[in-house]
């Protein structure tokens, strides 16, 4: 197995984001993040119930999240405001896959108060960086729906290219969607 570099112990750091691992002691800050945006979510999201918002429940999470990031599967990253502190939104790579293929797949959220201010974009200009240069991938693949102009807008503002539209993709909010299907290409290798 090839050696991959440890995430900074401080974590990502942007102009007004700390970027840190995703770790149990994060757990009442998730879940209060996940109950005040609930509804905000649940058109992009499956259906949850209602221990899915559980402390007990989040906890249980975070502690798979860190697990798949000791095996090299996946990077859970929270982002935490550096003024203040708040926690308001995360970004993962998942499915990590070495050997010849070396790409991933990107997901993300922002608490509904803090949209149309840049900060996702801040966020994944600095984090995916950070897969491409340290983590060492070769790409980044992210899908979302047709209907979310945000998500659109926001993977083609950070150079992502569209490469189709999947059918029936996945089971969001109880129904089967379809996505459009995207991918970052490391610019050093290309």
């Amino acid at each position: 197995m090839n050696h991959i570099p440890k995430f900074p112990a401080q974590g990502l750091q942007s102009e007004r984001l700390s970027i840190l691992l995703a770790s149990r002691r994060h757990a009442r800050a998730l879940q209060e993040y996940g109950v005040a945006n609930r509804d905000h979510f649940q058109p992009w999201e499956p259906l949850r119930q209602s221990a899915f918002y559980t402390l007990t429940s989040t906890t249980n999470r975070l502690e798979m999240m860190e697990q798949r990031t000791t095996a090299q599967s996946a990077l859970y990253l929270l982002l935490f405001m550096k003024e203040g502190g708040q926690l308001v939104g995360d970004c993962n790579f998942t499915n990590i896959v070495r050997g010849s293929f070396q790409a991933c797949h990107l997901g993300f959220s922002l608490d509904r108060q803090f949209e149309g201010q840049g900060l996702m974009r801040e966020c994944l200009s600095t984090a995916i960086p950070h897969m491409f240069e340290t983590q060492g991938l070769h790409r980044i693949m992210a899908a979302y729906r047709p209907e979310n102009a945000r998500s659109a807008k926001l993977l083609d503002a950070l150079g992502f290219e569209r490469e189709g539209i999947a059918r029936s993709y996945l089971k969001i909010n109880g129904a089967w969607a379809d996505h459009v299907l995207t991918s970052l290409v490391n610019p050093k290798e290309v």
